[in-house]
């Protein structure tokens, strides 16, 4: 019994979290050095902070991306769990009902403070003045690029670098010709079963002609001439045979990893997988190399391109003091090893790792350490934008795939919005 009574005297922590399941290859894994991916790298870390902490004990639940559903359920039934994973761009949904416990007291007395922040990771974490989740990275969409297949269709510069467009007209005009010189599809997307991609597209390019779509965060303005050559130009891209069509996320992964399309447009996350898969002998990565860049600027505004980030956020309840203790080693054990998490792809939280030699001597910071200037989210007083992702994706689709008129798309998009915005 007095053996015993360490452990049964350990606080209990539950924590919720996405990023996939990974037990077999990471469940009790606590070098995290040897973790690759996101689900590796989240899943050893806590590995490790149980190990490091026998005075805490962490229960995980794993849940589908992104698990807001189950999430608003916890807090209905009152059963919400201590630390959760929480998109910056959802923070407002359950911060304006008082549902998250403001951080700043509790990283304080823990030494974390929100100047180590960047700049994009404090404004993503702050809602109406105060920390709501202690930000861990930031992400958005890249161009992820089999240059093999780039140098047989001639759309590499001298320098070994890829050849990418600078105007909707050039983007369709090298589709067209990679399409040639290859005999496969420029682009590899998951378009089936599919709204987030759709949207981030949309929200890039809308940046990057200056359209100021949610000027008012209840109302957003969608039917516009900026919004109409973002549709059309991915409908011509559908239409013309320069993409995959009938692949899902999973899908479109395995394409590209085979060597399927030139561009596969996925997240900053997948960018250790990737490299790795290009260090591999017999890889279609391998073959001619890997590359990755933001999204190319096709139009003459803003150098933007459309980002959120992952933060832990923490459910408000009553704790006793052990409990509240507990939870701060938790996030600063988390700002302590934001590096490791920085391998999955993600862009670090902290001024003091992205700007370290050891993150820019990680592979491709080079050419994506930009997104940490370009990436702009939505205004952080826009609330459901879960739903409003889905709404734009939806729409976007009818548009690009045939089944409606652009025009009657995007009139039924901003409606659809604006509907939901109306009625929060």
């Amino acid at each position: 019994m007095m053996l015993a009574s360490p452990s049964l005297a350990a606080t209990e922590l539950t924590v919720q979290r996405f990023f996939g399941a990974c037990d077999a290859d990471f469940g009790s894994n606590t070098d995290v050095a040897r973790s690759v991916g996101e689900c590796g790298i989240i899943t050893s870390l806590i590995n490790k902070f149980n190990a490091d902490n026998p005075d805490v004990h962490v229960n995980v639940t794993t849940v589908e991306w992104p698990g807001y559903d189950q999430l608003t359920a916890q807090f209905a039934s009152g059963d919400a769990p201590d630390i959760v994973t929480i998109h910056e761009s959802a923070l407002s949904d359950y911060q304006s009902k008082g549902l998250l416990m403001p951080l700043d007291d509790l990283l304080k007395s823990v030494g974390v403070t929100p100047d180590a922040f960047t700049d994009a990771a404090r404004n993503g974490a702050t809602k109406d003045g105060k920390i709501y989740g202690l930000p861990i990275d930031s992400w958005t969409m890249l161009y992820h690029i089999n240059m093999d297949l780039f140098k047989q269709a001639g759309l590499v510069n001298a320098d070994g670098t890829p050849i990418l467009p600078k105007s909707p007209e050039e983007l369709l005009a090298q589709a067209e010709q990679f399409k040639q010189k290859t005999g496969k599809p420029y682009f590899v997307q998951n378009l089936a079963n599919e709204t987030a991609l759709y949207t981030r597209n949309l929200y890039t390019y809308l940046f990057q002609q200056n359209s100021d779509f949610f000027a008012d965060p209840k109302h957003v303005k969608l039917n516009t001439p900026e919004a109409k050559k973002v549709v059309e130009m991915y409908k011509a891209i559908f239409d013309k045979g320069y993409t995959t069509k009938d692949l899902d996320y999973g899908g479109a992964i395995n394409a590209f990893l085979a060597g399927g399309g030139g561009v596969q447009l996925n997240g900053t996350w997948v960018v250790g997988d990737n490299n790795a898969q290009s260090e591999t002998k017999g890889t279609a990565l391998n073959k001619g190399g890997y590359a990755v860049y933001p999204y190319p600027q096709l139009f003459a505004g803003a150098h933007a391109q459309y980002a959120d980030g992952h933060t832990w956020a923490v459910s408000q309840k009553d704790r006793t003091p052990e409990q509240t203790a507990a939870i701060g080693k938790f996030l600063k054990f988390f700002a302590d090893n934001d590096f490791d998490w920085s391998r999955t792809g993600h862009l670090p939280a902290y001024k003091a790792i992205i700007t370290s030699d050891a993150f820019k001597a990680l592979p491709h910071r080079n050419t994506i350490a930009a997104v940490a200037d370009l990436g702009r989210p939505l205004p952080s007083a826009v609330q459901r934008q879960f739903a409003i992702q889905d709404i734009v994706g939806e729409e976007m689709s009818a548009a690009i795939t045939g089944q409606k008129d652009v025009d009657a798309a995007l009139a039924d998009m901003e409606s659809r919005v604006n509907e939901l915005l109306a009625n929060i």
